[in-house]
């Protein structure tokens, strides 16, 4: 089964990224990032928008519906 939180740590360290740094480009708090990575809570519609952003995926792609790393435009 698909792990979101997993998903999430891979892309974030795959950038050098800390949790803080990473919760600073999005908006987000660093407590945010926190829980998701630890699959304690699911990101909301819009912060999955700004990961996908921010990560130049889809959203599909971030929740594990696909395993294509771009975004068609």
């Amino acid at each position: 089964m698909f792990n979101f939180s997993k998903q999430l740590k891979t892309l974030r360290l795959a950038k050098n990224l800390t949790q803080k740094q990473l919760a600073d480009k999005i908006g987000a708090s660093e407590r945010g990032i926190q829980n998701y990575e630890l699959d304690l809570r699911k990101p909301t519609y819009d912060t999955l928008i700004a990961l996908a952003d921010y990560f130049n995926v889809s959203i599909d792609f971030l929740v594990g519906r696909t395993d294509k790393l771009s975004i068609n435009k």
